[in-house]
């Protein structure tokens, strides 16, 4: 089944840069739209970034102009660059698997959810 494993997360400065990578894998003949969420303490999941299949992306406005999500098709990673970090970016961050292109049994990895990584921002 898809496994996502996501890292690159840790704590940094305000101002400062992180680069998040979400590795996919356990899945042949299929390609998916791809997403970032993240969940600050006490508050709901929220939206942060999607890629698609033309390439297109999406961002959340908290984050326009700040972050910038890519994917690199050859090893099944999603990067999320994230520049000018501010304190209100910590958060634990997911990437998901969102709509499934390829064969049939392709829609089983849709909605799939990566474990996490922490990513904390200092004033």
């Amino acid at each position: 089944q898809v496994q996502l494993v996501e890292s690159g997360g840790g704590s940094v400065q305000a101002g400062g840069s992180l680069r998040l990578s979400c590795a996919a894998s356990g899945y042949t003949y299929c390609s998916y739209d791809m997403s970032w969420y993240r969940q600050a303490p006490g508050k709901e999941r929220e939206f942060v970034s999607s890629i698609h299949s033309d390439g297109s992306t999406m961002y959340a406005d908290s984050v326009k102009g700040r972050f910038t999500i890519s994917q690199d098709t050859a090893k099944n990673t999603v990067y999320l660059q994230m520049n000018s970090l501010k304190p209100e970016d910590t958060a634990m961050y997911y990437c998901k698997t969102e709509e499934a292109y390829g064969l049939g049994y392709c829609t089983y990895g849709s909605g799939i959810w990566g474990q996490g990584t922490q990513v904390t921002v200092s004033s």
